[in-house]
């Protein structure tokens, strides 16, 4: 991987921005939203004309000093306040790089998002967070090891930022609830994606915090979700990859975070299975191999200042249970479905039954009676009494 930036300039502490009037936050929006403006051109602006307004004032000058050959297009003012009332209305607010209460960590990156809308408490954006994401199509025994790492990290008080994606993102949500948890939008802050998500991200918009940099109602587009993760990236100290595959979305995760300077972590996986493909070869590219959470807080304490303690762990996630948004009844699945479900669960790794049950939102029995069919095929491997992975081919 890529030689890191110095770590201390990197997360130095700069001065709190100053709080903006209704009209230039305004501005601000108009500005971001005109032709042309993007984040590297709204910071060059704000700096160089002292503020929004006057930079807008300026704007069709600038343009045609440039060569353009017609009008520059301009953020109508109508435009920008339907937006923001939307945002309102909907529970968000608008954070701009140069006001008060923008991420600092974020602000810090190369060319942070000019904007970015959050709804929730707030106050989690302020403390030091880990990103934990990973495969969409995971295995029981991965949501397993993102139960453990979220729990053992906010155990020492990082929040937890992933992509709310299926697989491991969600997993990663549903473990750090109560601790703390920051979900990044690809789309619109009332934009649900996936669809199964609608409850997980209404709590999270409670009792978390969703943050994205696009506009109210607007639908993600493939080009979107390479900005979600930048800003995950963006908002973490360090990113933990638990299960990647080759060609993996998270890949580019990882890419982002070396590239900001971000630790990379990478949770080792049997090497049979493809879902680890992605995450042994970050391993062997310089990330940082790690199979418990206090691999990674070792590494982070010295860059956070934090003192040498010693922290207690559990030998399997928390007794009390963790929140999860209901799944599909087994008698929802048909019997292919099932079988389906189980498979994709499993893996070269052993992994108990009721794992499994929880992973694919299946009844024990149902999951029993996939695991015998599969079985008598010769598909899998019990390993004692109720451990169980794919037969290796």
């Amino acid at each position: 991987m890529a030689p890191k930036p110095d770590q201390s300039e990197l997360f130095a502490a700069s001065p709190q921005p100053a709080k903006l009037s209704d009209e230039e936050r305004l501005a601000c929006l108009r500005l971001i939203r005109s032709e042309n403006v993007g984040p590297v051109t709204f910071r060059d602006l704000i700096s160089y004309y002292g503020g929004a307004a006057k930079a807008l004032e300026i704007l069709p000058t600038l343009s045609r000093r440039g060569g353009s050959g017609r009008p520059l297009r301009i953020c109508p003012k109508a435009d920008a306040e339907r937006e923001l009332e939307t945002a309102e209305r909907l529970g968000a607010a608008a954070l701009f790089t140069v006001e008060a209460g923008y991420p600092s960590l974020l602000a810090q990156i190369d060319a942070p998002p000019p904007m970015v809308y959050v709804k929730g408490n707030l106050e989690l954006l302020k403390r030091p967070a880990v990103a934990i994401v990973g495969s969409r199509q995971c295995s029981a025994a991965g949501v397993q090891l993102t139960r453990l790492f979220t729990t053992q990290l906010a155990g020492v008080g990082f929040v937890i930022v992933s992509g709310l994606a299926r697989g491991i993102d969600r997993a990663a949500h549903e473990a750090s609830l109560k601790s703390g948890t920051i979900a990044v939008l690809a789309g619109g802050i009332d934009w649900i994606y996936p669809p199964e998500h609608a409850e997980l991200q209404a709590r999270i918009g409670s009792d978390g915090c969703l943050i994205t940099d696009r506009p109210p109602g607007l639908q993600p587009r493939d080009k979107d979700f390479p900005r979600r993760n930048r800003i995950i990236a963006g908002l973490a100290y360090g990113v933990v990859i638990i299960e990647a595959a080759a060609r993996s979305g998270t890949l580019v995760t990882a890419r982002y975070a070396n590239e900001l300077g971000r630790e990379v972590f990478a949770v080792p996986g049997h090497p049979l299975d493809p879902r680890a493909e992605g995450t042994n070869r970050l391993i062997k590219q310089g990330a940082t191999l790690v199979t418990e959470a206090e691999d990674t807080i070792a590494v982070l304490r010295p860059i956070l200042g934090l003192e040498e303690r010693h922290i207690e762990y559990m030998d399997r996630v928390s007794a009390e249970p963790v929140p999860s948004v209901p799944l599909p009844a087994a008698t929802d699945f048909a019997p292919e479905d099932v079988l389906k479900a189980v498979l994709t669960a499993l893996g070269p790794a052993p992994v108990a039954a009721d794992a499994i049950a929880r992973q694919t939102g299946l009844n024990a029995q149902a999951v029993q009676i996939a695991l015998l069919e599969l079985d008598l095929a010769g598909r899998i491997e019990r390993q004692g009494h109720s451990l169980v992975a794919l037969k290796r081919s």
